[in-house]
């Protein structure tokens, strides 16, 4: 457990708070942890210049301009150029409308991670790639396969993996896992995440033990909104013992920072950043693995957080319309 690292984040998490008041909690802490994991303070000034940024160059009703512009922003002010950083994800984002993607603050998140990680010669290909994900994925489950999934085929698409033997692979994976796991969005998510796996051989079996590990120190890892990062867990290159422990260090110290009581950040919430940090870690004493190259897992990882965060702060405001709703 890197508790440098750790204290910056709670440090960043408290700043955003004060500077970004007006803006979606959890979207001010994801702002953070992507700062903490390049080891950097928020640049609070950046973030507020690439709002404006954002403003100016897309439409009011642009979903860049939405509960995630924070997120956007602080992606922006970590890039070497932001100008050009932000044109060539709105490019990506009229690619996916182009191929029938419908606009929504998952597709701006999906377009994002492709216009960073591939280049612009590659948008064409990695998007008609993310459409023929996203078509397998709901051929296979109608019911579940929606927006949300707009993140994962994205980064399914930035893989070297094959789309017709990645999707048969997801299938199965799921069909395995869904005995033991609650069927789901969740379900799906964790199958997507252990793709990235290739070179492993048995990623159902070690993610019912560090399932049934982590459920031994009173963490439930296998609720629908945490089975992602569950599945990240699953391919680090280490040992079970090593993973269970770091985790429940991490999340016991974070919980214990100001800002992060039960009554600010939810357990899902919170092992969503432990499961981060642990992962980053990892990853970065790793020197490789026959699993899932280290460099494609990194870029997975922030690909994943932002997934899982979008889904939690979408259920989070989805429960406050509800209750508001209620309430007249």
């Amino acid at each position: 457990m890197n508790k440098d690292r750790l204290a910056l984040f709670a440090d960043n998490a408290g700043e955003m708070k004060t500077s970004f008041k007006w803006h979606h909690a959890m979207v001010n802490r994801l702002a953070a942890l992507l700062y903490t994991v390049e080891d950097r303070t928020v640049d609070v000034p950046a973030i507020r210049e690439n709002i404006d940024r954002i403003k100016k160059n897309t439409g009011i009703f642009s979903s860049f301009r939405g509960s995630a512009v924070v997120s956007f922003a602080s992606q922006l002010s970590l890039s070497s150029d932001p100008d050009t950083q932000l044109a060539r994800a709105l490019d990506v984002l009229e690619l996916l409308r182009g191929l029938k993607f419908r606009s929504s603050p998952y597709l701006s998140v999906a377009a994002y991670q492709i216009a960073a990680h591939a280049t612009v010669e590659q948008y064409a290909d990695v998007t008609e790639r993310a459409r023929s994900f996203y078509t397998a994925m709901k051929e296979n489950h109608p019911f579940l396969t929606g927006q949300d999934d707009y993140i994962f085929t994205a980064m399914l698409a930035l893989s070297d993996i094959e789309v017709t033997a990645g999707t048969e692979r997801m299938e199965q994976l799921y069909t395995l896992l869904k005995a033991e796991l609650r069927i789901g969005n969740g379900l799906q998510a964790l199958s997507q995440v252990l793709v990235l796996g290739e070179g492993m051989t048995d990623p159902v079996s070690r993610v019912l033990r560090l399932k049934d590990a982590f459920r031994s120190k009173g963490i439930k890892m296998d609720r629908s909104d945490t089975l992602s990062s569950l599945g990240v867990l699953t391919l680090l290159p280490c040992d079970d013992g090593d993973i269970v422990e770091d985790l429940v260090q991490t999340s016991e110290w974070l919980r214990m920072q100001k800002g992060f009581s039960r009554w600010s950040v939810t357990e899902p919430e919170l092992l969503l950043y432990s499961s981060a940090f642990v992962a980053y870690q990892h990853l970065q004493e790793s020197s490789g693995s026959d699993i899932v190259p280290i460099t494609a897992l990194s870029t997975s990882l922030t690909n994943i957080l932002i997934a899982q965060q979008a889904a939690i702060t979408a259920a989070a405001t989805a429960s406050a319309v509800a209750a508001s709703s209620s309430s007249h």
